[in-house]
């Protein structure tokens, strides 16, 4: 192959990325939207699968962290799905209220993200900038799981929009953007269920009901309702509707 012809190649590749795809059939939409429900339902599947919902759960502290003028100094991620962001900065204020709050809500509003992408055919930019957002994040990441996870997480984004056609790029677009959005709706469920059992008193919703004190009830319903609403209207955009 010469020089030509890659330099074309790269192009092509390149200028697909502000372009539109065509939709895929809607029957590849729902096979998709089935296997993300699969990869979240099963408590043996949804212990692996949980490792992608806890990376946006982290990321959207990360990203809220810096967007609030807060310092950050990394992001651990932990082979039971747990996961720690440290900043620095205001120990009270909008800022860390905004930024614990972006965990549980952030799976949901990205798979909402990215199903306006998908609505608006946007589907190699969709993959090209999961990757290049988990470039990002692994810049922050402080311990060996954390980067094994976010680099394999990140090389399959890469390798599905560089080597495969259409067809597949769409069905892994639509199937990672369904189990956001199915599994970014699980975590305060399973958060509610530890706290009536007496764990988790130092979750996301405790710590903003010291913030802002307000019941730690309150921010588990905000979580549901913001994650059960990205659902309703995340989905209605991929199936068209």
């Amino acid at each position: 192959m010469d020089n030509s012809t890659t330099a074309t190649d790269l192009w092509d590749r390149s200028s697909s990325v502000f372009g539109t795809q065509p939709h895929p059939s809607i029957w590849l939409i729902a096979v998709t939207g089935v296997v993300a429900l699969a990869a979240v339902v099963p408590h043996g599947v949804w212990r692996i699968t949980r490792n992608a919902v806890t990376i946006a759960h982290e990321g959207g502290h990360a990203l809220v962290a810096l967007l609030s003028g807060r310092r950050l100094d990394g992001i651990r991620l932990h082979s039971d799905t747990s996961g720690l962001t440290v900043s620095r900065g205001r120990p009270t204020g909008i800022g860390m209220v905004l930024t614990a709050a972006a965990g549980y809500t952030a799976p949901s509003l990205l798979g909402l993200g990215g199903a306006y992408l998908l609505a608006a055919g946007h589907i190699t930019a969709l993959l090209w900038g999961a990757a290049a957002l988990l470039a990002a994040m692994l810049v922050m990441i402080r311990n060996a799981y954390g980067v094994l996870t976010v680099v394999l997480t990140g090389a399959a984004f890469v390798l599905v929009s560089w080597l495969t056609g259409p067809a597949v790029q769409a069905a892994f677009a639509y199937g990672v953007v369904w189990f956001l959005l199915l599994g970014g709706v699980r975590p305060p469920f399973e958060l509610g269920s530890k706290r009536r059992h007496g764990g988790a008193r130092d979750s996301d919703a405790d710590q903003l009901a010291r913030l802002t004190n307000l019941p730690a009830a309150v921010w588990l319903g905000l979580f549901h309702v913001v994650t059960l609403c990205c659902l309703s209207g995340g989905g209605r955009w991929l199936l068209g509707l």
